[in-house]
């Protein structure tokens, strides 16, 4: 074997597992099935590439994905030094340029020596070789069959749906206004909507097409990322008091009832996305309604909404502490196939993942993550036993409960501040570890 551990996946996960072994001086063969086998949502062959939203959340320390960056930027993270070489304004939110951010992780991956690549589809569990299964919500059919079979559990899924991408040249200036809810006003594009023309679009929502799951019974939604329409069913005033709210926007029309954002999805501008309108609607439905949009009236469609299946393994059932398949030794889970949502949720974890197998192949002293770090609470809520386990962003609801019949507030910078120091003492510990050791 001219490698010391196999790494099943190219997203973020699996991205971030490589790079972060490799820099530990750690061999890895890299498995990526595409693109000889394609997935639903994926348009590149790259590494790292985003399918969903260009957003990576928070930067600020009292939100619970801004601590999460600032640990793996403590940490190392090769995928977050990419995202920063590659970070757009948007705000008060981490916005990336998805094709610059995607070649710059294929491009560390294919300069590093240390790593392989195998263009091969993953279909068995092989415990004789080390391995981190990082497939993502997107796991080949037959791999997840093969994980049901041999752990004796049925494996979890949800749906996910994508907001649309457009042309900025197609969107009316006219009837649209630049304003942000933090940062430079030029970071969105705000198309408003009146009183009349908000309920008119709300109830054309209500009753539109839908691409929905064969069975009515499979119609499960992450609630951190519904679908537009999905939101609209809940209740007439649900969006703009969600994602389409009108609120700390300055310098809008009188008129302005309700908005929805555009955000630049590359460096040029050329692409803008829908921010919070992911939707399952059908693609005529997707026209028809969006066009009811004053600023969209003449939107042209980069790339269209989309639902897709994400299934998960029961992290809980299958995964000890230190994120290894209890029926198989050597066999690691990563990223959002344990059971967590969200583009640095999945890189947290893939980087957990790798420094557990490379303390167990090297033989050092494994790295703790508390549940006083956020990282740390990702791992604990995908290895702690509960009833209903259902995936989940980083947040400080993850902490335990005190006892006591009142609960107190999370004092989110004293938080910060201890989890960034034990961080640091993790970093320090790994970066004194002998990497000239040889692989067992």
């Amino acid at each position: 074997m001219g490698f010391d551990i196999r790494v099943v996946g190219g997203g973020l996960a699996g991205s971030e597992a490589a790079l972060s072994l490799a820099r530990l001086g750690v061999s890895v063969e890299l498995w990526e099935m595409r693109p000889l086998r394609k997935t639903d949502i994926h348009e590149t062959d790259r590494f790292g590439e985003l399918v969903c939203s260009n957003s990576l959340g928070s930067e600020a320390l009292r939100d619970a994905r801004g601590l999460l960056k600032a640990e793996l930027r403590l940490l190392g993270s090769a995928v977050v030094a990419c995202a920063d070489a590659s970070r757009l304004p948007a705000g008060k939110a981490f916005a990336v340029d998805k094709n610059q951010f995607s070649r710059l992780v294929t491009q560390s991956i294919q300069s590093n020596p240390l790593i392989s690549i195998r263009r091969e589809e993953y279909r068995q569990l092989d415990s004789s070789v080390p391995t981190i299964l990082a497939t993502g919500p997107l796991t080949s059919p037959d791999l997840l069959v093969e994980l049901r079979e041999r752990l004796g559990r049925e494996n979890l899924f949800f749906y996910d749906a994508v907001a649309p991408s457009i042309w900025a040249h197609s969107v009316d200036r006219e009837s649209s206004f630049l304003s942000s809810r933090g940062g430079d006003a030029a970071d969105y594009l705000n198309c408003p909507l009146t009183r009349e023309e908000y309920y008119a679009f709300v109830h054309a929502l209500q009753s539109a097409r839908r691409h929905l799951p064969v069975s009515p019974n499979e119609q499960k939604y992450f609630e951190g990322c519904l679908p537009v329409e999905e939101i609209a069913r809940r209740g007439d005033d649900a969006l703009r008091f969600g994602p389409m709210r009108p609120i700390g926007l300055r310098e809008r029309p009188d008129d302005c009832f309700a908005v929805i954002q555009l955000r630049k999805e590359n460096r040029e501008g050329t692409v803008l996305g829908l921010v919070g309108l992911q939707t399952s609607l059908a693609i005529a439905e997707q026209q028809r309604v969006l066009a009811m949009i004053p600023a969209l009236r003449n939107v042209e469609f980069v790339r269209y909404g989309l639902i897709h299946r994400n299934a998960f393994v029961r992290g809980p059932s299958v995964l000890s502490q230190d994120l290894q398949l209890k029926s198989f030794e050597r066999i690691w889970a990563a990223g959002q196939l344990c059971g967590v949502d969200g583009y640095m949720e999945s890189t947290a974890l893939g980087l957990v993942a790798a420094l557990n197998s490379a303390a167990t192949l090297r033989g050092f002293p494994r790295a703790v993550f508390s549940v006083h770090t956020m990282t740390g609470l990702l791992v604990d809520f995908v290895t702690r036993e509960t009833d209903d386990f259902q995936p989940t962003n980083a947040n400080y609801g993850l902490l335990p409960l005190e006892a006591g019949p009142k609960q107190k507030a999370v004092d989110r910078e004293a938080f910060a501040f201890v989890a960034l120091e034990q961080i640091r003492h993790i970093a320090d510990e790994v970066e004194g570890w002998d990497t000239n050791k040889t692989a067992r």
